[in-house]
C-alpha cells in the first residue's frame, strides 16, 4: 500500500514518487542539516499520522529512521530520555545507531 505522505530522510534528493512528500536533507550516520526544518516535518508527520498513511525512511532504516520515530515518540508523549529505548523496543533493537543521534533525540522538542 503506498503512502499518503512520506517523509524522506536522506543525504541526497530522493527519486520522484506519485505522493505528497518532503525531503529531509540528512546524511548517513549524521544529524538532519536543518534542525528546525527537521521539527517541523516531525509535527507535519504526527498531525498527518492520525487520518494518513505517513511513511518515514531513509538508506537503511536503523540510524536516521529511528532517530525520527525517537522523536516521534517524544511529540506523542514519551519522555525524551525513554524515547530511544523505546523505539528500540516497538522497532528495532539497533535504532538510533549514534550517540550524536541519540543525543538529538534527547534534546528534540
Amino acid at each position: 500500500m503506498q503512502p499518503t505522505f512520506a517523509l524522506y530522510l536522506l543525504g541526497r534528493q530522493p527519486t520522484p514518487v506519485a505522493w505528497e512528500h518532503r525531503w529531509l536533507r540528512w546524511p548517513d550516520f549524521r544529524l538532519p542539516s536543518d534542525r528546525a526544518t527537521t521539527a517541523d516535518a516531525l509535527y507535519e508527520a504526527w498531525a498527518r499520522a492520525e487520518n494518513d498513511r505517513v511513511e518515514i525512511a531513509c538508506g537503511g532504516g536503523k540510524g536516521r529512521t529511528g532517530t525520527a520515530l525517537a522523536c516521534l515518540a517524544v511529540i506523542d508523549g514519551v519522555p525524551n530520555d525513554q524515547a530511544v529505548a523505546y523505539v528500540r523496543q516497538h522497532y528495532a533493537p539497533r535504532a538510533v545507531e549514534t550517540p550524536w543521534q541519540r543525543r538529538f533525540v534527547s534534546r528534540f522538542r
